[in-house]
């Protein structure tokens, strides 16, 4: 079987950027604050959150980890062709267009017999695929499927709460349960990546990305073992 496991990293485009209609829908609970300071609180949280939309962010990287090869690819935003290695923990980095990390990504999905994910249902899947109608590209397969059908997706976080029966919590709360090293323990988090970007920092976005992956990675492992039953 020919499995991999990946994670995104996106990022929004400037609130300026969008149309006036879309700002205005966007801002709408914001401006019917009276008060100053609970509108731009408000303000702030709608515009933190432009990240997790496909219609207001874009793909800036993809990390994925093939179980079977135990080697991770990250193709993360660039403007110019480039590559490079890290060699010790055997993850190669290439830059590329968001369309063209999309292209690669669904590519490698169409050889692949099983995809896992943490939290892939709610907003990897979901994001990719609105991206890839957006750039026109056809994805190669649905991986949003039958909720209760893994046999083509493994959602972690689905599998660690069966379904929802439990409590949800993030991956480095799974991560420190399970005693697997949090890729937040560098001190970088998702809603950090934003701030990254903007500093130009997109090769730093890509490693935190292939961090989170590869904790993925122990994490399906425990789950693998103990879980699938």
């Amino acid at each position: 079987m020919r499995r991999i496991i990946f994670d995104i990293e996106t990022c929004a485009y400037p609130v300026e950027s969008l149309s006036e209609s879309q700002q205005e829908y966007l801002l709408r609970y914001s401006e019917k604050e009276t008060e100053e300071d609970k509108k731009s609180q408000k303000r702030d949280d709608a515009i933190r959150y432009l990240s997790l939309y496909p219609l207001t962010a874009k793909t800036i990287a993809i990390a994925i980890y093939h179980v079977e090869k135990e080697k991770t690819f990250v193709y993360y935003e660039s403007n110019v062709s480039e590559e490079w290695v890290n060699e010790e923990k055997n993850i190669s980095y290439k830059g590329l267009s968001e369309k063209e990390m999309i292209q690669s990504f669904w590519r490698i999905v169409d050889f692949t017999d099983q995809v896992i994910t943490f939290n892939g249902r709610n907003f990897d899947i979901p994001f990719l695929m609105m991206r890839s109608a957006m750039l026109e590209i056809r994805p190669t397969k649905n991986l949003m499927g039958k909720r209760f059908d893994s046999s083509n997706h493994i959602d972690l976080l689905e599998q660690f709460t069966f379904y929802g029966v439990t409590r949800k919590f993030n991956l480095d709360f799974y991560c420190h349960a399970f005693g697997v090293a949090s890729p937040k323990a560098k001190g970088v988090s998702g809603m950090e990546v934003k701030n990254l970007y903007e500093a130009g920092r997109i090769k730093d976005i890509a490693v935190y990305c292939a961090e989170d992956v590869n904790a993925t990675s122990k994490l399906y492992r425990i789950w693998n073992e103990y879980l699938n039953i």
